[in-house]
């Protein structure tokens, strides 16, 4: 059975005291509400900006379930890479995730398919669970071409990988026009695209593998639509950008599955 997952991207935000603070108020969530004896029983993910990383790491550490994240990591191990992150350096701070090719990344720094393909090489190597990112704008959406987007999108990024590193990977569906936005993606829209991301991940590694692959939401996912959104047969959870700063709202949307 795979696994549901509702993972925090804090993106840029939070000064260091901030984030200890958020950290520890989900955390103590988590404590009262055990995610094993929560619907879906779903894994929690913190990405956090790198100076937030080995301290969340460490205090979500005893807490089952709550794990934290890098949200990017350089292409090479080591080297004269000034303002650089590696997959090593992110490993020995606790973390056992990393996002790959959000969005803003793609859009903000040029980061192409060949690069993520990289990153989600260097990132498997240093036994990181990758949260491989993929979606269309909207004038791809509009075009009528966001299936060919999406399926190019996996094809160069992943579906290289050998079914057992495949195996290892979490894949997050983001309709780029309903990110920070406020507009969302129709439960009806979200669960056509993970069913289409489901079947072309059969196409390639057959139907067992592509039965136990998380798909994840992630386009203005909150605390008021994440219950309908995580009822949809192939929606697995939500990689969740705004409403994960606010302990509250997380912590509701972590209760939304059906």
């Amino acid at each position: 059975m795979r696994k549901k997952i509702v993972a925090g991207n804090w993106k840029m935000n939070l000064t260091l005291e901030e984030g200890k603070q958020l950290s520890s108020e989900i955390k103590d969530f988590v404590r009262q509400n055990p995610l094993q004896n929560l619907k879906g029983q779903p894994g929690v993910i913190l990405f956090t900006p790198f100076i937030h990383l080995a301290s969340v790491a460490a205090d979500v550490a005893e807490s089952e379930g709550l794990e934290a994240g890098a949200q990017n990591c350089h292409t090479e191990e080591k080297g004269a890479y000034t303002g650089e992150t590696s997959a090593m350096m992110i490993q020995s701070a606790g973390a056992g995730n990393v996002l790959i090719g959000h969005s803003e990344r793609r859009s903000y720094f040029g980061e192409t398919d060949e690069v993520l393909a990289k990153k989600t090489e260097i990132a498997l190597k240093n036994n990181l669970r990758p949260m491989f990112c993929c979606g269309e704008v909207l004038e791809e959406r509009n075009a009528e071409n966001h299936f060919q987007v999406v399926k190019k999108q996996l094809e160069k990024g992943l579906f290289w990988l050998s079914p057992v590193d495949f195996a290892k990977v979490v894949i997050a569906y983001e309709p780029v026009w309903a990110i920070g936005t406020g507009v969302t993606a129709s439960p009806g829209q979200a669960q056509e695209m993970h069913a289409y991301i489901r079947s072309i991940i059969a196409e390639k590694y057959g139907d067992i593998v592509a039965h136990n692959t998380s798909i994840l939401y992630g386009g203005s996912c909150n605390a008021q639509n994440a219950e309908e959104l995580f009822a949809k047969e192939d929606v697995d959870g939500g990689l969740i950008g705004g409403a994960s700063l606010k302990a509250a709202d997380f912590s509701t949307i972590i209760k939304s599955f059906s």
